[in-house]
């Protein structure tokens, strides 16, 4: 009873996490057990807000209409997640950076899943997608 090709194909449940990982992403500044220096540090909250809204748009793009293109970005956007703090300069912020290291690491997972289940569809098959 077991379903080999369950990594093989990729599902709209795949859609629906990469959505709400990004509204996990949105709200993580203001997650409870969080240091309260992070409120006063504008670009970092701004900059998580942005990722969120890339990952939920692009994952409802997926469900929608399914590209090559998307998991790129998935990834890319992901990798920045886990840079960002370093990058902006708020690696010091304890959980925050540990949040977006984390949830960045689920999201290239994500997208490198996506992208090895769709590698070798062709543009029909994942104009498909979803029906």
């Amino acid at each position: 009873m077991s379903d080999s090709g369950f990594f093989n194909t990729h599902r709209t449940w795949e859609d629906w996490c990469g959505m709400l990982l990004g509204a996990v992403i949105v709200a993580s500044p203001w997650f409870p057990v969080q240091d309260q220096a992070i409120t006063g540090h504008q670009t970092a909250v701004l900059n998580t807000v942005a990722i969120g809204l890339v990952v939920f748009g692009i994952s409802q793009l997926e469900y929608v209409a399914l590209q090559r293109w998307q998991e790129v970005t998935t990834i890319l956007v992901g990798l920045w997640l886990i840079a960002s703090p370093y990058a902006i300069g708020y690696s010091g912020e304890g959980f925050l950076r540990i949040y977006h290291t984390s949830l960045g690491a689920v999201v290239v997972l994500l997208g490198i899943l996506q992208l090895w289940q769709d590698w070798n569809m062709n543009d029909q098959d994942l104009l498909k997608h979803g029906q």
